[in-house]
């Protein structure tokens, strides 16, 4: 029994130092706070590549600790919109004929990693600038309106997915508290059914039925070997909410 007790107690020393030294390391660092405005983008079955007429709006709330001079770690919230449509620029007779669209909101929650390429974060830095890069983990929520096909009604769906977050911006320093940066960001999903077209969606018939003229005809589903991606285009403004300046002696 007093063995057992006595090895609870070097654990409750090793955690308690443990946790003296992080926060005593806490105190040395940076921590920000801030957020952004910007556009989206969406590819996928119904936009093959990022179309200029089928942007939408982001905003971003995040939190930072920058762990020295070149790391940081970021904790974002995201809300924004997507949508595309077959009709304005359909990229075969195919997309033409099934005539698809989706119009809706996304709810994203990140961590991610940045990179700082240059070491602008010290006070008595001769930068006051630096681009970056990031890469991170995270999860969104699409909830939308759309179609599959023409003749179809629109429908209420929800998505929900893991994302891969990476991309890279640059950074500038207008004092010690405030940095502003512009953001160009990637997000690579594990879903194919952001814009309601997917493979498993049902073919309608290829021929039309001759004894049924008005039923639709045609191919209509997705690429299954190609998932929905989703990009971020802004700018962004942090504050720095504690900081310990370093001396050279």
């Amino acid at each position: 029994m007093k063995k057992v007790n006595f090895q609870i107690f070097k654990t409750l020393v090793c955690i308690s130092i443990l946790g003296l030294c992080f926060l005593s390391e806490a105190k040395a660092q940076k921590y920000e706070i801030g957020g952004g405005l910007g556009t989206t983008a969406y590819t996928g079955d119904i936009l093959r590549k990022i179309d200029l007429d089928h942007l939408g709006l982001h905003g971003t709330l995040f939190g930072k600790r920058n762990f020295d001079n070149v790391w940081t770690l970021r904790l974002g919230l995201t809300a924004g919109t997507l949508r595309a449509t077959d009709s304005v620029r359909p990229y075969d007779l195919v997309a033409e004929r099934r005539d698809a669209r989706f119009r809706g909101g996304i709810i994203e929650g990140t961590a991610i990693m940045e990179f700082n390429f240059l070491d602008f974060l010290r006070n008595d830095s001769e930068f006051f600038w630096s681009p970056y890069a990031f890469f991170g983990i995270g999860y969104s929520h699409f909830f939308a309106k759309g179609n599959t096909y023409a003749f179809q009604f629109s429908e209420r769906y929800n998505v929900g997915t893991v994302v891969i977050p990476f991309g890279g911006g640059v950074k500038y320093r207008l004092d010690d508290r405030w940095t502003l940066a512009v953001e160009a960001g990637i997000r690579a999903t594990f879903t194919d059914y952001l814009d309601k077209v997917d493979s498993r969606t049902p073919p309608i018939p290829r021929f039309q039925d001759p004894a049924n003229p008005n039923q639709p005809y045609g191919i209509n589903y997705g690429n299954p070997y190609d998932k929905d991606w989703y990009y971020f285009l802004g700018v962004t403004l942090s504050y720095t909410i504690a900081s310990t300046k370093c001396y050279a002696y």
